[in-house]
């Protein structure tokens, strides 16, 4: 299993997804109009006074610091150590470069989310990939195998770095998956 994942890993790494995701930032920055740079500034303006929040949502600070926790992990912070190290200062600029050409890709991928949202029976809100890539591209199935290959994703292969002394990884990894799909099929049925 490990040989497998590491060809698609290198595969995937070595030549196509860094392309890829660099050509969508770029496609993005320049269909969008620059917007990571001319919005720049309107952002210390909405967190200004981004304390308050409404009756039926939450404040600009709190969706700012969810958004911030979900996308900013223990692997970006050890990423950026481990980049200075090898790579000197120049790790840094490039590192920068890459951001400002990815906030275009977050703010469509964002901007995706909120559009194609739905409300369930509780009020609560529901949406990302998988919505979008039903309603908004009319593709069921994708939105479907993306899911499926967002928990395979999850348990099969981020879960390959958290060692748990004296149990054989496939075991854990099958009961997170079997608990990640059983938590998925009752909290959202189709």
């Amino acid at each position: 299993m490990d040989a497998i994942i590491g060809f698609i890993n290198d595969l995937l790494w070595g030549s196509v997804l860094i392309y890829l995701l660099l050509g969508a930032g770029v496609f993005f920055t320049f269909r969008l109009g620059l917007i990571q740079f001319r919005h720049f500034g309107h952002m210390f303006s909405v967190l200004k006074h981004s304390r308050k929040s409404d009756a039926a949502g939450i404040s600009s600070f709190q969706a700012l610091c969810t958004s911030l926790a979900a996308r900013v992990g223990t692997g970006n912070l050890a990423g950026v150590a481990v980049a200075l190290y090898l790579g000197g200062p120049g790790a840094i600029f490039w590192m920068w470069l890459i951001a400002l050409i990815g906030m275009s890709t977050a703010f469509a991928e964002s901007a995706l989310a909120q559009l194609y949202k739905v409300k369930d029976e509780d009020g609560n809100y529901r949406g990302g990939p998988a919505y979008y890539m039903e309603k908004g591209l009319g593709m069921r199935w994708m939105g479907v195998l993306f899911a499926i290959f967002l928990i395979i994703a999850f348990g099969w292969c981020s879960m390959r770095c958290r060692p748990t002394p004296s149990v054989p990884p496939w075991t854990w990894r099958s009961v997170f998956l079997t608990g990640q799909a059983a938590w998925h099929w009752w909290c959202c049925p189709a």
